[in-house]
């Protein structure tokens, strides 16, 4: 059975690190997208501080505030359980606060992901 297994890294700089421990464990591809979360989203949304006319500097600023999202489809529940211990050797227990969400799900139908070298 194959799984799709995701991490939404909450420190955008513990991405790489992150990257090297999945594929150290067997990770054949991951997707890497930049992702921000409700909370980010509405605490930007009730900052008083912002001029009316924001500088390049203060728009690019903001743009730093963000999560990164990993996907990545592995095959077995052996294969989900090392993507879980990497992950969570890089970023401590994701029971904590402000180190990640992981989360994996079943795939009914996988297509073009090349098992063999």
């Amino acid at each position: 059975m194959y799984y799709m297994v995701v991490l939404i890294v909450d420190n955008p700089d513990q991405c790489n690190p992150v990257l090297d421990a999945w594929e150290a464990a067997g990770a054949r591809g991951v997707t890497i997208l930049n992702s921000t979360g409700l909370a980010r989203m509405k605490k930007k949304a009730q900052r008083d501080d912002i001029p009316l006319l924001p500088s390049v500097r203060s728009l690019l600023a903001g743009q730093e505030e963000h999560h990164r999202t990993l996907f990545s489809v592995v095959e077995g529940e052996e294969m989900v359980q090392k993507l879980v211990a990497a992950a969570q050797a890089e970023l401590g227990d994701l029971n904590r606060p402000y180190t990640g969400f992981l989360f994996a799900v079943p795939v009914s139908h996988v297509y073009g992901l090349n098992t063999e070298d």
